[in-house]
């Protein structure tokens, strides 16, 4: 299944029905009088955010979206019947932009939220309605209000507990192998992961959901490479995990790198809480690995881990250290 986060749709809600135009005629009755009845309401156009989604390949085959028109209203008094509704239904963490792709719509952030992008017309009122006692035979009836028409932009924005971040071929992919059932490719040239990966890791009997995105370069927030638009995935993220290959010379370097795009691209992801991990460290011997440990700390301000997704080694404390970020986040945000 490819991966789609962002696409464009047109929407029409449908128009309501016509009003009828009818008069009683029975034999016996000498005054039938008017008896049209009302159109009905035309469809509106719903979207609803739904489990078991996590990309709106979907709209790439339809991009149309229309709701059914109301049945217009007939003699006897007969209500026309209201058009069927059309639903979008979308993965959790979708938000709805106008056709600017800058004014929000909806953020649909919980599962089995619904919102209306777009109301049915009102059914036009049958000759029945007009009836008075100074206009007894109205000959008139309304037309249904027409629908709503507009196109929308769909933009997804996984939700993830915690993000992995760092250059091409820095263990990434591995890391989220290794912790989680996901299977990303795994390979040994830059850019392996195209778009963004989700796993479920475990650690103590807590469960959390990691985002992997495809790895940044220099200038990625100027389109560089594959650029930065797969970072919106982890910007609801509550802790990134940027991993830092101990095969790079300069470690220090790419840190800064990495963490300038992220300073360049803003949404809030350079005062997110950050694990900073020395990964891959499997092909270093101890003095090696402890240069560079303290490169990396002295560019990021504090002691790295340093881990080994390979070899396990240092799995268990990222897990733990990302758990007790996330755990204190969900618990400030519930007092709050």
């Amino acid at each position: 299944m490819k991966f789609l986060d962002e696409t464009k749709v047109y929407i029409r809600s449908g128009d309501g029905g016509a009003g009828a135009v009818s008069f009683r005629r029975e034999k016996f009755i000498e005054f039938g009088g008017p008896d049209g009845g009302d159109g009905g309401r035309g469809g509106d156009v719903w979207v609803e955010a739904v489990n078991g989604l996590n990309t709106l390949i979907d709209f790439r085959y339809q991009q149309h979206f229309k709701a059914k028109t109301g049945t217009h209203g007939m003699g006897r008094n007969r209500t026309g019947a209201g058009g069927a509704d059309v639903t979008l239904k979308v993965p959790v963490g979708t938000q709805i932009f106008e056709e600017d792709s800058e004014t929000l719509i909806v953020d649909m952030v919980a599962e089995g939220q619904r919102y209306r992008l777009a109301a049915g017309g009102n059914g036009g009122f049958g000759n029945a309605h007009f009836k008075s006692a100074t206009n007894q035979a109205p000959t008139w009836a309304n037309p249904g209000l027409e629908g709503e028409e507009k196109t929308v932009w769909l933009r997804l924005k996984l939700i993830a507990d915690a993000g992995l971040v760092g250059l091409p071929n820095a263990g990434k992919s591995t890391f989220l192998a290794a912790c989680t059932r996901a299977r990303p490719k795994i390979a040994n040239y830059p850019f392996t992961t195209l778009h963004p990966n989700l796993g479920v890791a475990t650690i103590d009997g807590n469960e959390f959901i990691i985002a992997d995105i495809p790895g940044l370069i220099e200038g990625a927030h100027e389109g560089v490479g594959i650029g930065d638009r797969f970072l919106g995935h982890v910007e609801r993220t509550r802790v990134l995990l940027h991993l830092v290959s101990a095969q790079e010379e300069d470690v220090a370097k790419a840190y800064k790198t990495v963490k300038h795009e992220l300073e360049a691209y803003g949404g809030g992801l350079e005062d997110k809480p950050e694990i900073v991990a020395l990964s891959q460290i499997d092909v270093l011997d101890e003095d090696e690995l402890k240069v560079k440990a303290k490169a990396l700390a002295k560019a990021c301000g504090e002691k790295p881990l340093l881990l080994s997704a390979a070899t396990s080694r240092g799995m268990t404390e990222a897990l733990r250290a990302l758990r007790t970020v996330i755990v204190a986040a969900k618990s400030g945000e519930e007092s709050a």
